[in-house]
């Protein structure tokens, strides 16, 4: 049996360490499994050879998904329609990938405008691609979160994201958020109504 030196150990964990994404300053890794991916800035990999952002999967099988991520405040963008797009890339996504947006309600588990893509995601082995996704922002709105979002394996890279107010003439990609009406007291618990 091969004995394992020191100086082997050392090299793999400088290898891993050079191999490692770097966190991209103001985003953070989120996801139902965030841990089966990696995820930051992969250097030189950009649409003009410059940085670009990745996920890829670091397991065979995910159940689940992994976003890279970050929120802001809305207050520049209340009771306005506005467009997140950018650049995809993906290699061997065998679930989705997408941009996703999220417009938060303060003190309320609710958004009031969502799109993760899904419906269109992008899938297998891809080259460069602007994808768009447009919402309303409402007055009521208190944070606007965002990001690119892998569920199951493979990679995806996105670079050159934009954000842009529009006018209402531009559709919003979203699944209509349905309020839910809150009764004064337990209704049709039977559900013979």
């Amino acid at each position: 049996m091969k004995t394992i030196t020191l100086k082997t150990i050392l090299f793999i964990v400088m290898l891993f360490i050079i191999l490692a994404f770097e966190m991209p300053s103001g985003w953070f890794k989120a996801g139902s499994k965030s841990d089966s991916y990696e995820m930051g800035i992969d250097k030189g990999a950009g649409m003009d050879g410059k940085n670009a952002a990745t996920i890829k999967s670091v397991e065979n099988v995910v159940d689940g998904y992994g976003t890279l991520m970050q929120s802001s405040s809305p207050d520049k963008f209340k009771s306005k329609r506005i467009r997140l797009s950018g650049y995809i890339k993906t290699h061997e996504v065998a679930g989705k990938a997408g941009f996703w947006l999220r417009i938060g309600q303060a003190n309320s588990q609710n958004f009031l405008a969502f799109d993760n893509m899904m419906e269109r995601p992008v899938v297998g082995t891809t080259d460069w691609k602007k994808y768009e996704i447009v919402l309303d922002v409402s007055e009521k709105a208190s944070k606007i979160s965002y990001g690119a979002l892998l569920r199951g394996t493979g990679q995806m890279w996105f670079d050159k994201l934009t954000f842009e107010v529009v006018d209402t003439s531009v559709p919003t990609t979203g699944k209509k958020i349905i309020n839910v009406k809150t009764v004064s007291e337990p209704l049709n618990l039977d559900f013979e109504n």
